[in-house]
């Protein structure tokens, strides 16, 4: 009797075993022949995770040596602040490293909710919520804000997060050629007056730089009883009064229903938010679940993002200085000959329209000093490959020059341009 017990236990762990050597081995086998990013690395120009050993700033080192850093979000170039450092200082040593827990439980603090009161105020809305990163914000909002019988409408080189956001919710989905206000009048002519319609935009694209097309937008929006969302991650810091953003650089703010926006690069931190009237927001807060769900955001981080935005709001000369060196580099960029799109923000693309000398170019320009980040698919379509130069309000014009001087020999050597 023991025996048998005993070889029927066995035989339970043995199969038990087997199961999950079967499983694993499944996983490994649909992945072994991922080898897309070895190829670049055994060609020496694989361009991504390259570690920085300093602060984030106009130049930074990398591998032993300075770099200039055309490839950061920190539009503002206020990564370094010392305001900003030791505001994030004092609040670790006041609340401690973390909350240990959500927002919707034990995790609240009065900077949580300062910094929301001062964020609605600043974009012009009735309230507002802070959430961990930008990209649960556009993730979790879209998933609960329209349901089954409603529409989402989007740009089709809006943010991943946008389309990962529209993916979870249950409403029907619906996209518009890039910028092409025709095309988004003709699918909202399909689609029931009565019905909810939430179009959703960014307002600077974030790989091409060019804005969104607000006015026509909102002027669709009355015309086809629909809502608005924007997403001002590359917006706020560098467009509208004291860096409010896209919707208040057209002084639309009142016609957008929903505002969206990042910590991670004009606010020199990490999380996000959403803003808009306070019913919407109030069944924002008790029904998304990257809100719910997720940690709330550090008292480091959330201190950190608020002395930004004090500092923001305090001191316009960043921005003059900001659009200063922006308008010299595009100009700089055009004079060389350069394809640059639409762009009309700090994003500079200078279009390659090749992958690998896309990766190559990222190497040529890191090996001169110039750390530039490479565009390719699924960020944008195969043909529009792109490298992506972007600005601080801290650059000077020397160093801009320094960077033209470069990527113009690296695309005459490899005949991208003339």
């Amino acid at each position: 009797m023991i025996k048998n017990v005993y070889l029927c236990s066995l035989y339970n762990v043995v199969v038990y075993l087997h199961l999950i050597i079967i499983k694993v081995g499944q996983l490994q086998e649909r992945y072994k022949s991922y080898r897309e990013p070895q190829k670049f690395m055994e060609a020496g120009v694989y361009p991504y995770f390259r570690a920085i050993t300093s602060k984030q700033g106009t130049e930074v080192e990398m591998a032993g040596q300075k770099v200039l850093m055309f490839g950061s979000n920190a539009y503002t170039g206020l990564t370094g602040d010392e305001r900003i450092i030791n505001a994030a200082k004092e609040a670790l040593d006041k609340y401690g490293s973390g909350c240990a827990g959500s927002r919707f439980l034990n995790g609240t603090l009065d900077l949580h909710v300062q910094l929301e009161k001062e964020l609605a105020e600043f974009e012009g809305k009735e309230d507002c919520l802070c959430f961990s990163t930008g990209f649960s914000v556009n993730a979790g909002v879209l998933a609960v804000v329209v349901g089954r019988g409603d529409y989402i409408i989007c740009d089709d080189r809006d943010h991943a997060s946008i389309v990962d956001g529209r993916r979870l919710s249950f409403a029907k989905q619906l996209h518009y050629k890039h910028n092409d206000m025709e095309d988004l009048e003709n699918i909202l002519k399909t689609l029931p007056k009565e019905a909810v319609k939430l179009i959703v935009v960014d307002g600077v694209f974030s790989m091409e730089g060019d804005l969104c097309k607000l006015p026509e937008i909102v002027e669709l929006k009355h015309k086809y009883n629909c809502s608005i969302m924007v997403d001002e991650a590359h917006g706020v810091g560098v467009f509208g009064r004291e860096g409010r953003g896209v919707c208040d650089h057209f002084g639309l703010t009142d016609e957008v229903d929903l505002i969206m926006g990042t910590f991670s690069k004009s606010l020199a931190s990490i999380g996000g938010f959403i803003a808009g009237d306070a019913d919407t927001i109030n069944f924002i807060r008790h029904t998304c679940r990257t809100y719910i769900f997720s940690a709330s955001d550090t008292p480091a981080a959330t201190a950190a993002a608020m002395e930004a935005l004090h500092i923001l709001k305090s001191e316009p000369e960043r921005l003059e200085a900001l659009w200063k060196v922006t308008k010299y580099a595009l100009r700089r960029f055009r004079e060389e000959g350069f394809e640059i799109g639409d762009t009309e923000s700090p994003i500079i693309p200078l279009y390659v329209h090749d992958i690998d000398k896309t990766f190559l170019v990222t190497k040529m320009a890191f090996d001169a000093g110039v750390f530039i980040n490479p565009v390719i698919p699924p960020a944008c379509a195969p043909q529009d490959t792109l490298v992506r130069f972007a600005l601080m309000a801290s650059h000077t014009e020397e160093q801009v020059e320094r960077g033209v001087q470069a990527l113009t020999k690296i695309f005459k050597e490899l005949e991208i341009i003339k």
